[in-house]
């Protein structure tokens, strides 16, 4: 398989992800009768369309499910939640039309389906299980007849150190906590599946991978202009010329039905010797005094390598789940201490229903050392809960603090047992200036809880999917674990002479970026014209500043996606706040506005499709209706114009030196190592249901 990158370690994963992934997770994004002991229904067919553009990904899923038995039926469509992504369109196709959701308070979404439901006519339901996934009712499936369903979600997309990175979640999950019905899943697209991925980047990309569906067929029209594709036709049959189908020479056709098992994972990485950068992209309207903007700041490779030794804190979930497989792990950790750098020393703490320290404190990486902490944990019995909490402050207690350190923590973030709160994990890695960093394993992980914790500490959660390659995560890993890091990043715009006002910012507040590492903030602007960005911040105690220019447009109507970014990103401030002062009316009563404003499900608010006279009747107004149509033209035209260029510091760079891209040699890759072993021993969690209690 070719790689993206090179790498001393990568024939070392080969082998253990041969060893240790040898099953699959439960596939996800299926439709499964409600209240029922029925099978779930045939999935005939599955399309996905992505089009990746000007620093956001755009996900269309459409799938066409059948009904079999004899009976009418209610059913539940669910799809895990990906990273950052805000569904503004779910469609049920009434009467053969196309019929899309209107969002409103949860409660009331509820009430109107259960109408609906009750009265015999069509209607739809979806709503956000809070972290894990899209839940959609759909009523009736009608006997022997079909259901037809599409979902569209939009996502930031960053590159990190030169590699951009897209997940398409199929993988249900399955870590700490059991899904409500989906025990059995039929995993198989029964006539068509397809998958089609268009890449249109203002910067020229040298390479495609997709590492676990290596059938893709890779087309490029040029530098910046990519498309990756994949399909297949049980029995052979034709899927071009159909609405919702790729063309014909987007097509593969094969003899079996396309598995869902497994996430689809797409990698593209931008050719050497680009600049540090400053870009922007805007959507104003006409006629509308506000406008919106995303801006992505990609830094110069000016972060120093650290070199001398450090402190490493591994947090290790020894749960029930981790029985019978103890010899992998011993290996893994074996190899990875003799990686570390001469004087770094090493602390492992364990947990389960509780915490304890396996080595006592620090100790030197040397052969005794190795052998006899190998043999302790060899000797460790694996059972019980998930205490996270208890590992983390065991990892806090007893730091150095004249020594760098860091902590490594490993787990699927689902603390079931002793403090599970989110402000109490908050509050006690405030305590301590010491940088925490987290796999965030499987598509049923806790993440905001995880990428909180990492924030709060300056550190970084990198997500993990089955279907990564997972050696070319880690070089990334590594390379920004002993390398600097910007601190105490704030922004200011400012633009006196044109009259530009700057407001509404998001991320309220940046921390920490990592070596690699691009910066996305959106934000309101009123007024037009030039202004100033100033960029300051702390690089190992010293203090540095970054200037650029920006350009504010009077009108710009290419991307209404960004109206959902940006109202999604404050949504995402807001939960953030409560979920550290707790939760308060008003902050609800803001994020549900949002929401109904910009057509979004968040955890108080759902997605309901009903007849059109229904809507009409309601006196429900079909905002969220327009508002796709908007962006669905907006895409149309922007997938037949010219790339756009959106950089905004070209004439005066605003970074020195080009943009960083992974170093495959040197340092230390020790620490990292270790945590690939535990990141696949745990990933290997998913495939099976629990049989213990954890």
């Amino acid at each position: 398989m070719q790689r993206l990158w090179s790498n001393p370690i990568g024939w070392c994963v080969c082998l253990i992800l041969g060893t240790l992934l040898p099953g699959l997770a439960m596939a996800a994004g299926l439709l499964t009768p409600a209240n029922s002991n029925l099978p779930q229904l045939e999935i005939k067919e599955h399309h996905v369309n992505v089009v990746i553009e000007d620093g956001y990904a755009i996900t269309e899923v459409e799938q066409t499910f059948a009904n079999p038995h004899d009976q009418e039926l209610e059913a539940i469509y669910t799809f895990p939640v990906p990273e950052k992504a805000s569904v503004g369109e779910f469609t049920y196709w009434i009467d053969g039309k196309p019929v899309t959701g209107e969002v409103m308070r949860k409660q009331r979404a509820r009430e109107l389906y259960e109408q609906e439901k009750s009265q015999g006519r069509r209607t739809a339901l979806t709503e956000q299980d809070e972290y894990r996934s899209f839940d959609s009712r759909v009523y009736p499936v009608l006997p022997n007849d079909t259901a037809r369903i599409r979902m569209v979600y939009i996502q930031p997309v960053h590159a990190e150190l030169g590699i951009g990175r897209y997940v398409y979640p199929l993988e249900e999950g399955g870590v700490d906590e059991e899904r409500m019905a989906f025990f059995t899943y039929q995993e198989h697209v029964q006539e068509a599946f397809s998958f089609k991925l268009t890449m249109r980047s203002s910067y020229p990309i040298d390479q495609f991978l997709m590492p676990a569906h290596p059938q893709a067929q890779v087309q490029r029209s040029s530098d910046q202009e990519w498309q990756v594709s994949f399909a297949n036709s049980a029995g052979g049959a034709a899927l071009a010329g159909e609405e919702g189908q790729p063309p014909a020479s987007m097509t593969t056709a094969t003899a079996s039905a396309f598995t869902l098992d497994k996430d689809i994972v797409a990698y593209w990485r931008h050719q050497p010797g680009l600049p540090g950068a400053v870009d922007m992209i805007t959507y104003r309207p006409e006629g509308s005094d506000r406008g919106t903007f995303m801006l992505t700041l990609t830094p110069g490779d000016d972060l120093g390598e650290i070199s001398q030794g450090r402190d490493w804190t591994f947090v290790l979930d020894l749960s029930g789940s981790m029985a019978g497989k103890y010899q992998s792990l011993a290996e893994g950790v074996r190899k990875g201490l003799g990686k570390l750098q001469p004087g770094d020393r090493f602390r492992m703490v364990l947990f389960n229903d509780q915490a304890h320290e396996l080595t006592n404190g620090y100790v030197a990486v040397n052969d005794a050392n190795v052998t006899h902490y190998l043999r302790l944990l060899e000797s460790t019995q694996p059972d019980g809960g998930t205490n996270l909490f208890a590992g983390l402050k065991a990892a806090y207690t007893g730091l150095d603090s004249d020594r760098p350190s860091a902590v490594i923590l490993v787990t699927d973030g689902v603390a079931n047992v002793g403090v599970v709160a989110k402000k109490a994990f908050l509050e006690l890695l405030e305590q301590h200036d010491i940088r925490l960093f987290t796999f965030v394993m499987g598509n049923s992980a806790n993440r905001p809880l995880l990428e909180g914790m990492a924030k709060v500490s300056n550190g970084f959660a990198m997500n993990i999917s089955n279907s990564d390659d997972i050696s070319g995560r880690l070089v990334q890993a590594a390379d920004q674990l002993r390398h600097e890091a910007y601190r105490d990043i704030s922004l200011s715009i400012s633009g006196n002479k044109s009259g530009i006002k700057v407001r509404d910012m998001s991320p309220a507040q940046i921390g920490s970026l990592y070596r690699g590492q691009q910066l996305i903030v959106f934000g309101h602007y009123w007024g037009d014209g030039p202004a100033k960005l100033d960029i300051n911040g702390k690089v190992s105690g010293r203090e540095v500043h970054y200037r650029s220019d920006l350009k504010f447009p009077a009108i710009d109507t290419r991307n209404p996606e960004l109206e959902r970014l940006w109202a999604y990103a404050t949504i995402e401030d807001l939960q953030n706040r409560m979920d550290y002062l707790g939760h308060d009316s008003d902050s609800e009563d803001a994020i549900v506005d949002l929401a109904v404003e910009h057509g979004l499900v968040t955890p108080y608010t759902s997605m309901v499709v009903v007849e059109e006279q229904v809507f009409e009747q309601q006196g429900i107004a079909r905002n969220n209706k327009a508002r796709v149509e908007r962006e669905r033209t907006a895409r149309e035209n922007r997938a037949v114009a010219p790339v756009q260029d959106n950089r905004q510091d070209s004439a005066q760079p605003a970074f020195n030196g080009n943009r960083a891209y992974p170093r495959s040699s040197g340092g230390s890759t020790g620490p990292v190592m270790i945590l690939l072993l535990f990141t696949l021993i745990l990933l290997r969690r998913q495939t099976r249901w629990k049989t213990v209690d954890n």
